[in-house]
């Protein structure tokens, strides 16, 4: 391929771009940590939140389902020590 000195630019400055963004791309992937999700809901749970959430809004379902949580959660002596008859997964 012949390219002259204008086109020869455009490309070395295209393959430029290219590399950079290629650098960056490797780099958020460097960066990136794994999604642990912090509740592991059953199949069955999870399609009836995406049914919830399809007719109420996300908004509303989010914190009606943050409010049941906090309410479980203030039953449980979170900052205690762990009895021995209650094994941590």
């Amino acid at each position: 391929m012949k390219l002259n000195k204008k086109s020869r630019k455009l490309y070395s400055d295209a393959i430029d771009s290219m590399q950079e963004g290629l650098e960056a791309m490797i780099d958020l992937y460097n960066e990136a940590e794994e999604d642990i999700p912090l509740i592991n809901f059953e199949k069955g749970v999870q399609e009836e939140i995406e049914k919830a959430k399809k007719k109420y809004g996300s908004s509303f379902i989010d914190g009606k389902i943050n409010a049941i949580v906090k309410e479980v959660l203030s039953f449980l002596p979170i900052d205690e020590p762990l009895a021995d008859q209650v094994k941590k997964d």
